[in-house]
């Protein structure tokens, strides 16, 4: 029998680890780019997009995402498409981090006091200069810690694209643990390494957050 040292183990673990980062960062940079396209349509003038927009969102937040996994790997399978389990497993996600990260984007542009907008239009502006120019400035500043934290959800929920075949951290856990049969050890690793990638952005939110309300105290 093959013995492995934590060594051997930890080294497996966080080669994995850079997909979960990697996967990571696609599905928030496009989840970002997403979600800001369906915040400018959530708060359109219009009707047509707004109720295209809502109906998304409560489409990706009213289903688990792992059903959402499935679908995006299965489903096209049915029409003879062959999916790789990474492009699959970015799609989904940067479509569910789109609806959340629009969601909290929509929040934020609506705190911004109607008389910002008032005074913007009395100057002639239209609504995208009203957008670029007065709200959104303001809604980024308060935007930004409940963004950091939603990141910390993205990266747990990297996790369940092992259900599908992508090889990031949780399947590489469980790969791992077939090969050493040291669950305890492997598993243990895992969560330390999911806590030390969490643990920055989380903290990160907390001190954007209170720095915000100071800031906003002393105004």
């Amino acid at each position: 029998m093959i013995e492995f040292s934590n060594w051997d183990i930890l080294r497996n673990l966080l080669l994995a680890a850079r997909w979960t980062v990697v996967l990571s960062l696609v599905s928030f940079v496009g989840g970002g780019i997403v979600g800001l396209g369906l915040l400018f349509m959530r708060i359109s003038r219009s009707r047509w997009p707004r109720l295209f927009a809502g109906a998304y969102v409560e489409l990706f937040q009213g289903t688990p995402l792992l059903m959402q996994l499935f679908l995006a790997f299965f489903g096209l399978a049915l029409f003879g498409i062959n999916v790789p389990a990474w492009l699959a497993a970015g799609v989904a996600l940067i479509l569910w981090t789109a609806a959340f990260l629009a969601e909290i984007w929509r929040g934020c542009v609506e705190s911004i006091a109607k008389g910002q907008w008032e005074a913007s239009a009395s100057l002639g502006m239209g609504r995208m200069q009203q957008m670029r120019y007065v709200v959104l400035p303001q809604a980024m500043k308060i935007a930004i810690p409940p963004t950091v934290g939603f990141s910390v959800q993205v990266v747990k929920g990297t996790s369940l694209t092992s259900i599908i075949g992508f090889v990031e951290l949780s399947k590489a856990g469980t790969i791992v643990t077939n090969a050493t049969f040291l669950p305890f050890t492997v598993y243990g690793y895992v969560a330390l390494i999911y806590f030390v990638l969490c643990f920055p952005l989380s903290k990160s939110s907390q001190y954007l957050e209170r720095k915000l309300n100071v800031a906003h105290r002393n105004h």
